[in-house]
């Protein structure tokens, strides 16, 4: 091949790379709708368990907290959010907000969801 194919070829390629970036980032992106917290990225779901732990501190309602944090995942209460603290802690968390998950997590590591009978079993 000649030195003008290979030009012809890269520039072609620079193209169509150029393209298809304009029409993936611009014309047509990605839109996530209706996503769930358990696809977040670590810090986003970190965020998130914040912000129950925030709502428990208020209502101290540990049956309502443990319920939101099921929706993140399926991992036990407890286990989000000692994860949950611990990015936190790595992104420089205030001082309040990791007390606010260091209680949550004591709340998490004792809570026992309450059964409710079915009717009609012995």
């Amino acid at each position: 091949m000649s030195s003008s194919t290979w030009l012809k070829f890269l520039i072609a390629l620079a193209i169509g790379i150029a393209l298809g970036l304009v029409y993936g980032w611009v014309i047509a992106p990605v839109e996530f709708i209706d996503t769930t917290p358990d696809t977040l990225r670590a810090d986003y779901r970190a965020d998130y368990v914040l912000m129950i732990a925030e709502a428990y501190h208020v209502n101290k309602d540990a049956g309502l907290a443990a319920h939101r944090l099921a929706i993140i995942g399926s991992q036990t209460p407890a286990d989000m959010v000692r994860q949950a603290l611990q990015t936190g802690r790595g992104a420089g968390y205030a001082t309040n907000d990791l007390i606010l998950l260091e209680e949550l997590l004591t709340v998490m590591q004792n809570y026992q969801p309450v059964s409710v009978p079915v009717i009609g079993t012995p």
